[in-house]
Protein backbone atom coordinates (compact mmCIF):
# COMPACT_ATOMS: atom_id res chain seq x y z
CA UNK A 1 0.00 0.00 0.00
CA UNK A 2 2.91 2.92 0.90
CA UNK A 3 4.75 2.34 -2.29
CA UNK A 4 1.16 2.78 -4.25
CA UNK A 5 0.63 6.40 -2.33
CA UNK A 6 4.08 7.12 -2.29
CA UNK A 7 4.62 8.75 -5.38
CA UNK A 8 1.33 10.48 -5.08
CA UNK A 9 2.30 11.78 -2.24
CA UNK A 10 5.97 13.15 -3.26
CA UNK A 11 4.38 15.31 -6.14
CA UNK A 12 1.67 16.78 -3.51
CA UNK A 13 4.85 17.98 -1.45
CA UNK A 14 7.25 18.95 -4.33
CA UNK A 15 4.57 20.69 -6.36
CA UNK A 16 4.86 24.55 -6.72
CA UNK A 17 2.58 26.71 -4.48
CA UNK A 18 -0.52 28.41 -6.55
CA UNK A 19 -1.01 31.70 -6.96
CA UNK A 20 -4.09 32.00 -4.77
CA UNK A 21 -7.01 28.96 -5.07
CA UNK A 22 -8.25 30.27 -8.55
CA UNK A 23 -4.91 30.42 -10.01
CA UNK A 24 -3.80 33.24 -12.13
CA UNK A 25 -7.15 34.23 -13.49
CA UNK A 26 -9.10 33.39 -10.89
CA UNK A 27 -10.86 30.56 -11.63
CA UNK A 28 -13.19 30.20 -8.30
CA UNK A 29 -16.68 30.63 -6.99
CA UNK A 30 -15.81 34.21 -5.40
CA UNK A 31 -13.23 36.46 -6.02
CA UNK A 32 -9.47 35.54 -4.61
CA UNK A 33 -6.86 37.85 -4.97
CA UNK A 34 -3.14 36.91 -6.07
CA UNK A 35 -0.83 37.06 -3.12
CA UNK A 36 1.12 40.59 -4.09
CA UNK A 37 -2.97 42.06 -4.52
CA UNK A 38 -3.73 41.18 -0.93
CA UNK A 39 -2.25 44.91 0.43
CA UNK A 40 -3.51 47.28 -2.53
CA UNK A 41 -6.85 45.32 -1.46
CA UNK A 42 -7.13 45.82 1.72
CA UNK A 43 -5.75 49.68 1.17
CA UNK A 44 -8.76 50.53 -1.11
CA UNK A 45 -11.86 52.74 -0.58
CA UNK A 46 -14.89 51.11 -1.61
CA UNK A 47 -16.37 54.12 -3.95
CA UNK A 48 -18.33 53.92 -7.37
CA UNK A 49 -17.53 55.45 -10.46
CA UNK A 50 -20.52 58.06 -10.15
CA UNK A 51 -19.50 59.48 -6.67
CA UNK A 52 -15.44 59.66 -8.34
CA UNK A 53 -17.41 61.00 -11.54
CA UNK A 54 -19.06 64.08 -9.43
CA UNK A 55 -15.34 65.30 -8.74
CA UNK A 56 -12.35 62.94 -8.94
CA UNK A 57 -10.16 65.86 -6.78
CA UNK A 58 -12.12 64.73 -3.56
CA UNK A 59 -10.67 61.55 -3.83
CA UNK A 60 -6.83 61.91 -5.01
CA UNK A 61 -5.60 60.62 -1.65
CA UNK A 62 -7.80 57.65 -1.54
CA UNK A 63 -6.86 54.27 -3.44
CA UNK A 64 -10.01 52.81 -5.60
CA UNK A 65 -9.90 49.43 -6.79
CA UNK A 66 -12.09 49.29 -10.14
CA UNK A 67 -12.85 46.67 -12.64
CA UNK A 68 -12.55 48.07 -16.64
CA UNK A 69 -12.74 46.24 -19.85
CA UNK A 70 -10.33 47.81 -21.77
CA UNK A 71 -11.08 49.85 -24.46
CA UNK A 72 -8.12 51.54 -25.97
CA UNK A 73 -4.04 50.94 -25.07
CA UNK A 74 -1.69 53.77 -25.57
CA UNK A 75 1.93 52.73 -25.06
CA UNK A 76 4.90 54.68 -25.15
CA UNK A 77 7.21 51.51 -26.33
CA UNK A 78 8.93 51.15 -22.40
CA UNK A 79 5.99 50.08 -20.81
CA UNK A 80 4.28 52.67 -19.81
CA UNK A 81 0.45 53.28 -21.13
CA UNK A 82 -2.49 55.52 -20.79
CA UNK A 83 -5.51 52.50 -20.68
CA UNK A 84 -9.00 53.40 -21.75
CA UNK A 85 -11.69 51.70 -19.72
CA UNK A 86 -14.93 50.72 -19.61
CA UNK A 87 -15.99 50.71 -15.89
CA UNK A 88 -17.71 47.74 -14.81
CA UNK A 89 -19.16 46.11 -11.56
CA UNK A 90 -17.92 42.79 -10.34
CA UNK A 91 -20.38 40.04 -9.31
CA UNK A 92 -19.39 38.59 -5.72
CA UNK A 93 -21.00 34.95 -6.76
CA UNK A 94 -19.16 34.36 -10.25
CA UNK A 95 -20.97 32.62 -12.91
CA UNK A 96 -19.52 28.35 -13.72
CA UNK A 97 -20.18 26.11 -16.17
CA UNK A 98 -20.61 22.99 -14.19
CA UNK A 99 -20.21 22.49 -10.12
CA UNK A 100 -16.27 22.60 -10.54
CA UNK A 101 -15.20 25.38 -9.00
CA UNK A 102 -12.23 25.06 -12.06
CA UNK A 103 -14.99 26.20 -14.42
CA UNK A 104 -15.69 29.42 -12.85
CA UNK A 105 -14.75 32.64 -13.89
CA UNK A 106 -14.69 36.11 -12.82
CA UNK A 107 -17.62 37.66 -13.98
CA UNK A 108 -18.68 41.55 -14.24
CA UNK A 109 -21.72 43.69 -15.29
CA UNK A 110 -22.61 42.88 -19.18
CA UNK A 111 -23.03 47.14 -19.35
CA UNK A 112 -20.64 49.72 -18.42
CA UNK A 113 -21.38 52.54 -15.78
CA UNK A 114 -19.13 55.11 -17.85
CA UNK A 115 -15.48 55.49 -18.99
CA UNK A 116 -12.40 55.78 -17.07
CA UNK A 117 -8.41 56.13 -17.89
CA UNK A 118 -5.70 54.18 -15.76
CA UNK A 119 -2.01 54.99 -16.02
CA UNK A 120 0.16 52.32 -15.44
CA UNK A 121 3.07 50.69 -16.62
CA UNK A 122 2.69 47.14 -18.08
CA UNK A 123 3.81 43.87 -17.15
CA UNK A 124 6.51 42.23 -19.21
CA UNK A 125 4.37 39.69 -19.81
CA UNK A 126 1.23 41.87 -20.77
CA UNK A 127 2.95 43.42 -23.49
CA UNK A 128 3.15 41.01 -26.60
CA UNK A 129 2.01 38.17 -27.22
CA UNK A 130 -1.74 36.31 -27.66
CA UNK A 131 -2.75 37.25 -24.26
CA UNK A 132 -1.29 40.39 -24.01
CA UNK A 133 -3.22 43.26 -22.58
CA UNK A 134 -5.31 44.95 -25.33
CA UNK A 135 -8.89 46.06 -26.43
CA UNK A 136 -11.20 43.32 -25.07
CA UNK A 137 -8.93 42.22 -22.08
CA UNK A 138 -10.38 42.88 -18.21
CA UNK A 139 -8.22 44.66 -15.80
CA UNK A 140 -8.70 45.54 -11.83
CA UNK A 141 -6.72 48.30 -10.98
CA UNK A 142 -5.77 49.59 -7.88
CA UNK A 143 -5.11 53.68 -8.16
CA UNK A 144 -5.94 57.31 -7.28
CA UNK A 145 -7.52 59.53 -9.19
CA UNK A 146 -5.46 62.38 -10.48
CA UNK A 147 -8.27 64.98 -10.29
CA UNK A 148 -8.25 65.18 -13.82
CA UNK A 149 -11.01 63.34 -16.80
CA UNK A 150 -9.41 62.00 -19.95
CA UNK A 151 -11.23 63.09 -23.39
CA UNK A 152 -14.41 60.24 -23.14
CA UNK A 153 -14.79 62.49 -19.88
CA UNK A 154 -14.40 59.74 -17.06
CA UNK A 155 -11.45 60.32 -14.52
CA UNK A 156 -8.09 59.42 -14.76
CA UNK A 157 -6.43 56.74 -12.13
CA UNK A 158 -2.75 56.87 -11.52
CA UNK A 159 -2.22 52.66 -11.45
CA UNK A 160 -0.32 51.45 -8.25
CA UNK A 161 -1.35 47.80 -9.17
CA UNK A 162 -2.89 45.89 -11.79
CA UNK A 163 -4.28 42.60 -12.43
CA UNK A 164 -5.45 41.44 -16.07
CA UNK A 165 -7.84 39.19 -17.14
CA UNK A 166 -7.04 38.49 -21.20
CA UNK A 167 -10.20 38.16 -23.61
CA UNK A 168 -11.38 35.05 -22.98
CA UNK A 169 -10.69 34.17 -19.15
CA UNK A 170 -13.60 36.10 -17.73
CA UNK A 171 -17.15 36.69 -18.44
CA UNK A 172 -20.11 39.13 -18.02
CA UNK A 173 -23.41 38.43 -16.56
CA UNK A 174 -24.69 38.30 -20.33
CA UNK A 175 -23.16 34.78 -20.27
CA UNK A 176 -25.83 33.63 -17.21
CA UNK A 177 -27.98 31.70 -20.12
CA UNK A 178 -25.00 29.26 -20.47
CA UNK A 179 -23.33 29.45 -16.90
CA UNK A 180 -25.20 28.17 -13.86
CA UNK A 181 -24.65 30.44 -10.92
Amino acid sequence: MWTRTFPFLLLVVLAPPACGGGGQYGYSREYEPLDEEEDPMEAATPTTWEEVHRDPRDYRSQLLAWFGVVENVDTDGSGRARVLLSYRTHQERHLCSDELASSCRVTITDRSTGPFTAVLTMHPEDRQGEARLWTGSLLKVYGSPTGEFDAQGGPVLQVRYYRHWPRGTYVTTGARGSMRR
